[in-house]
């Protein structure tokens, strides 16, 4: 079961303690945990929307999508990447937009198989996912949380995982341990590359993300994962279509194409770096 320990309060930054089914803090901030076994770590003023984040609907299609372990070769690839030693001794993990759980759900899977030490935190902005997360995998500590402004004390995790989310470096090196790493996944210019040759007009050029280096980290590793998948159902195409942001950029024409669609056959590239925090 997930522990929910050494967390700080969102507002003032002191340590939070479990009280029954709530965390408090010494100033008298008090946070409910959920039915489920999740809390939410984030206050009303930090937010940007009332409700922000994935949709529920969202959620909803992505978590049907990933059953179908059509993304598993990720999951594989970033197990076989993981850069060999830092795992001997245990692992603090944070998956940091960790979405409705399924990576970290499979890599705790992997790894507890291995018989690897491992103590497992995910957070998400959008508390439909985090929801749908505490569902999956009680073993793990769900926060709804922000990137930007991490609830947790310094040096709290050993390696945070950031896939196809939105980096906060300078927070990400806070709370990752002296010689703590740092993975970042992302698309890479052919990823999703029939179905996007559909939906658009034309397709831009790839731009490949923090290409002079992130501040305060070095590259340790940098890997490409390709390989081919099949959608067999209008249904499947449209979930996929659902949890990615092309549902919004897309044209009409390009959505009302897709929907004439019974299969298709995929490619996934996806971009792996992996990062070591710098000493100070």
């Amino acid at each position: 079961m997930s522990t929910l320990e050494n967390l700080s309060c969102p507002i003032d930054a002191a340590p939070l303690s479990r009280v029954e089914r709530s965390l408090k803090c010494e100033h008298g901030h008090t946070y409910d945990l959920a039915k489920t076994g999740y809390v939410n770590l984030l206050p009303v003023q930090n937010k940007r929307s009332k409700d922000p984040g994935d949709s529920k609907e969202m959620v909803a299609a992505r978590q049907t999508f990933l059953n179908q372990q059509h993304y598993f070769p990720i999951v594989k690839t970033i197990l076989s990447s993981w850069p060999k030693g830092d795992l001997a001794n245990g692992v603090r993990i944070l998956d940091a937009g960790c979405g409705e759980g399924y990576y970290l759900n499979e890599i705790g899977k992997a790894l507890l198989d291995q018989d690897i030490g491992i103590e497992r935190t995910g957070l998400d902005i959008s508390k439909w996912a985090i929801t749908a997360a505490s569902k999956r995998d009680k073993g793990v500590n769900w926060l709804v949380g922000s990137n930007a402004s991490l609830p947790v004390p310094s040096e709290r995790f050993d390696a945070i995982l950031c896939l196809f989310g939105f980096p906060v470096f300078s927070e990400f090196s806070r709370v990752l341990s002296e010689t703590g790493l740092l993975l970042l996944v992302e698309s890479g210019p052919d990823h999703l590359i029939e179905l996007r040759e559909i939906l658009y007009p034309s397709i831009h050029d790839y731009k490949q993300t923090f290409s002079e280096g992130v501040d305060g980290f070095e590259l340790v590793l940098e890997k490409a994962e390709t390989y081919v998948f099949t959608l067999n159902s209008q249904t499947e195409i449209e979930q996929l279509l659902s949890m990615t942001p092309h549902i919004h950029k897309a044209s009409y024409d390009g959505r009302e194409a897709v929907k004439q669609l019974n299969s298709i056959n995929l490619t996934a590239d996806i971009k792996l770096r992996w990062y070591r925090k710098k000493l100070r």
